[in-house]
């Protein structure tokens, strides 16, 4: 455990449990069950605002798509507008992902440190088990695949506008 550790560990324990009561081990695991619920919900609040990002990206390519075969880009700028709004709407998402990621690595810390208190360490195995498997690169963290697919849509979006931008000017 390295200084930063030691730092949020003595934070997390506000009182000991000699001065907190009878209650203590009763709401310690309460609180345990709290705050891995919390890490769901982010998790899950982050797949939703994935599965939000891959729809309005897949909306902008088909409707540039259609605009072309339809002959409706008139102009330049209907081509350069949505395909910049669509480039900064990746950097917004992967932002996103990368704020996600590191709150989630966050509230996984202190689940691990709350952990030290319970008969059972189910995450910190967890963690373990995929450290050991990293070694033998068989483990790829999600957020790693995360952060990737914003920039491949950024790039389909530049592309595209660059074939579109050749063919019809």
């Amino acid at each position: 455990m390295n200084d930063a550790d030691d730092r949020f560990t003595d934070v997390l324990h506000a009182a000991p449990p000699e001065a907190y009561g009878a209650d203590y081990r009763y709401h310690a695991l309460r609180q345990y069950q709290m705050c891995v619920e919390m890490a769901d919900r982010v998790s899950n609040r982050r797949m939703l605002a994935n599965s939000f990002f891959v729809g309005m990206n897949t909306a902008v390519v088909g409707a540039l798509a259609v605009a072309l075969k339809e002959g409706l880009i008139a102009s330049r700028t209907l081509v350069i507008a949505p395909a910049t709004a669509a480039v900064l709407m990746c950097v917004a998402w992967w932002m996103m992902v990368l704020s996600y990621r590191q709150l989630n690595a966050g509230k996984f810390r202190v689940i691990v440190a709350m952990e030290r208190e319970l008969p059972f360490a189910p995450f910190t195995a967890e963690w373990a088990a995929l450290d050991a498997a990293r070694s033998r690169r068989t483990y790829l963290q999600t957020t790693t695949v995360e952060l990737l697919v914003p920039w491949l849509f950024a790039g389909i979006h530049v592309a595209l506008t660059i074939a579109i931008l050749v063919k019809a000017f």
